[in-house]
């Protein structure tokens, strides 16, 4: 039977499939009890696309990679992720960052900042990442037992505030690392998530969120008092944010909130991301024997028994590889939300601007996995394999001249928010590391 054209705009308007959502909460509870156990079943069930329900709201989960790149990096103005903030920005620490910006306010301000990783000044934060690295390497003895988490933590902590905010936070790495965990690693309740309910106790998770985001509020704002009582000029990050003019309100500098959630943003994500993708690539170079003789060779070979440079990382492709991979399996960002801004269409389904909430997988743990994403006709695994890298263009060094890039359907290209910063510190890091 023909279908008319009324049936197919039908079709095209209608949510992928999903499970029977619960009354008032969704699917909430499997994705607070197992996140990625519920999201990989939904995937073998439903395929390339799934609908869930967040509370009453309609989130179309993608698991294609090329649904990703049409999203991240082929078609990004055309999806914001301002809609989560804006629905819930009381108390919120960065809904002026970087990341949370949309639109012509994140070209300005990005464009204001984009000196500070020009490659003279990137040159600068290596020798800043190899000093600090081998300050704490030189900490480490045979036979100790080290928490890699939390050293690397306060590594990363320690070098995003050197290179971006020339600050060393040497002496309050410990309370700022509490902090951090404090935001970052204090779920949400059902009531806070549900009903909007939010006491500020130290027994609640709320409350614990709001003390350890006291106390960041406190660090920045009397860093930024001190960098205004201070005639010199340090080439900064910090600097530039402070002399940027606001997009909205011409003729007008950025205020002390945006200056803050700036400074904000890139610590946390700075200095996380980082700290994650290198326990982890650690972790499985400890499970790979044979993967970690192999850049340990590499890296004797490259540097001689010297310490990393910039210019050295070009020269090291495998370590790039390794990387790439340890992200791949575990990556430190593995969910991303985005809110349709304007009418598309993907993958047959036409997102609406009114309600179409898109979570989006940063090279998820298992999207890549799937033996349905192939490179040249080799299915990804679960094995830890760097060679699925050797075609991709390395991030370490962007303004080099590009390589071959992969099959467009592994979607391991750079899209605009990509970190060079957090690429490099992972990478000298891991090389001094490995060298050692």
């Amino acid at each position: 039977m023909a279908t008319t054209a009324q049936e197919l705009q039908t079709t095209k308007t209608m949510l992928p499939p999903g499970p029977r959502p619960l009354p008032y909460i969704g699917h909430l509870l499997p994705l607070r009890q197992d996140p990625l156990g519920f999201l990989q079943q939904l995937q073998r069930t439903y395929g390339n696309m799934a609908t869930i329900y967040v509370g009453k709201n309609p989130a179309v989960l993608l698991f294609r990679p090329e649904h990703v790149r049409y999203v991240l990096v082929e078609h990004p103005r055309h999806f914001s992720n301002r809609g989560v903030l804006q629905e819930n920005s009381e108390g919120s620490n960065t809904s002026e960052g970087l990341l949370t910006i949309d639109g012509e306010k994140h070209r300005q301000q990005r464009r204001a900042v984009q000196p500070a990783f020009h490659k003279k000044q990137v040159e600068g934060y290596a020798a800043i990442m190899e000093q600090y690295t081998q300050e704490l390497l030189k900490t480490w003895h045979a036979g100790d037992t080290v928490d890699m988490s939390r050293t690397m933590q306060e590594l990363t902590l320690r070098i995003v505030s050197k290179c971006l905010f020339s600050i060393d936070l040497s002496s309050q790495l410990g309370p700022l690392s509490d902090a951090f965990d404090g935001i970052i690693g204090t779920s949400t309740s059902m009531a806070e998530s549900l009903l909007n309910i939010r006491i500020d106790n130290p027994i609640t998770g709320y409350g614990r969120r709001m003390a350890a985001s006291r106390q960041l509020d406190m660090l920045i704002y009397t860093l930024i008092a001190q960098r205004r009582d201070d005639d010199r000029d340090y080439h900064d990050v910090l600097s530039m944010l402070m002399s940027v003019q606001d997009a909205e309100e011409p003729g007008t500098k950025l205020t002390e909130k945006q200056i803050h959630d700036h400074i904000l943003t890139f610590l946390a994500a700075g200095h996380e991301t980082t700290a994650i993708a290198l326990v982890w690539t650690f972790y499985l170079l400890s499970q790979y024997p044979q993967v970690r003789i192999k850049l340990q060779d590499e890296i004797r070979s490259v540097l001689a028994g010297r310490e990393p440079t910039l210019d050295d990382l070009a020269r090291l492709p495998y370590l790039d590889w390794v990387l790439n991979e340890s992200m791949r399996l575990y990556p430190p960002a593995w969910l991303q939300l985005r809110f349709v801004a304007k009418e598309s269409e993907l993958g047959g389904v036409r997102t609406d601007p009114a309600r179409s909430l898109l979570p989006l997988r940063r090279r998820p743990a298992y999207l890549y996995r799937d033996a349905a994403c192939t490179n040249g006709g080799t299915a990804y695994s679960h094995q830890y394999s760097p060679a699925l890298h050797a075609a991709a263009r390395s991030w370490l060094c962007p303004w080099l001249p590009a390589g071959n890039h992969p099959a467009p359907e592994t979607a391991f290209t750079r899209y605009p928010d990509a970190c060079v910063l957090q690429r490099l510190r992972s990478s000298v890091a891991a090389a001094c590391a490995l060298k050692r």
